[in-house]
């Protein structure tokens, strides 16, 4: 009895084991994610040959056809196509997301002395890690076909970083859709449906004062097309000039690009974690 007694005394008294720091979670959890890549690496076709792709039929297939009086189409393009590549890591993550869970990943990840958290900010670092790898080819590809930052560094590097962090309010979007459904077909299929038309009904790829008129609004009310307008406008490309009736996003872009990011973060992120607190407790 005694000894029994000493036991239960020691066990009680031992320190229990600690978890890694939340920093070293979130820092093997996004080098796990980034390995899928190094040994996958088809992963990256959707942002290294599709981006490649989607500038060079626009710009020399379909963009004989979108005639813009006074502005060279090709560069004034290219950041429609950015906007487009940044709404596509909800895609990304979504995706992903829902592997893990399927797969059963997510709850041996459970098991172990690690926070929820770090899971899905390890995704979203990835997922960012993984559209700036596009957006850098895109904007290599650019180069080629006469797209130049003509605004200086700062104002430059104002236009991608609004981009990233519209790509991170896409990120929350991603998530819930990923752990709302309950398989990869699902997701491809919501996404699909709702991202692609989404970021073609905005001034990405066409000017907006030709739709008709109920269209042009919902066109412009868009965030890529505040998105795109704002790195157009920080990177010194020649466009249409906005009309005095344009609504409020089109003439203040930057700051309506950082309200639709923070609104979208708002709202969707607290839907996120509710589902995939509810897809992964028992």
């Amino acid at each position: 009895m005694s000894a029994a007694t000493d036991a239960i005394a020691i066990e009680r008294a031992a320190p229990k084991p600690q978890g890694a720091s939340r920093l070293r979670q979130i820092t093997a959890l996004v080098r796990r994610n980034l390995t899928h890549i190094k040994r996958q690496p088809e992963m990256l076709t959707d942002v290294t040959v599709q981006p490649i792709m989607f500038v060079l039929l626009f710009a020399y297939v379909f963009g004989g056809s979108i005639t813009i009086p006074g502005v060279d189409y090709k560069p004034w393009l290219l950041p429609g196509i950015m906007a487009q590549t940044i709404a596509f890591s909800a895609f990304i993550v979504a995706i992903g997301l829902n592997t893990d869970i399927g797969k059963g990943m997510v709850d041996r990840l459970r098991s172990l002395p690690i926070q929820r958290s770090s899971i899905l900010v390890s995704r979203s670092i990835a997922a960012l890690i993984h559209s700036s790898i596009g957006v850098a080819v895109m904007s290599v590809t650019g180069l080629f076909i006469g797209w130049r930052i003509h605004e200086g560094v700062l104002k430059g590097l104002l236009g991608y970083a609004l981009l990233l962090l519209f790509g991170f309010a896409m990120i929350w979007v991603g998530i819930l859709v990923g752990s709302a459904m309950r398989s990869v077909e699902a997701v491809n299929g919501l996404m699909f449906t709702t991202i692609f038309p989404i970021t073609f009904l905005s001034n990405a790829f066409a000017r907006t004062d030709v739709m008709p008129s109920w269209l042009r609004t919902i066109a412009e009310w868009n965030p890529i097309s505040a998105l795109s307008q704002a790195m157009r406008d920080n990177w010194g490309i020649a466009g249409i000039p906005v009309r005095a009736d344009a609504p409020w996003p089109l003439h203040h872009p930057e700051l309506a690009t950082l309200l639709w990011s923070l609104a979208i973060t708002a709202v969707i992120a607290p839907l996120a974690l509710r589902a995939f607190n509810r897809r992964t407790t028992d």
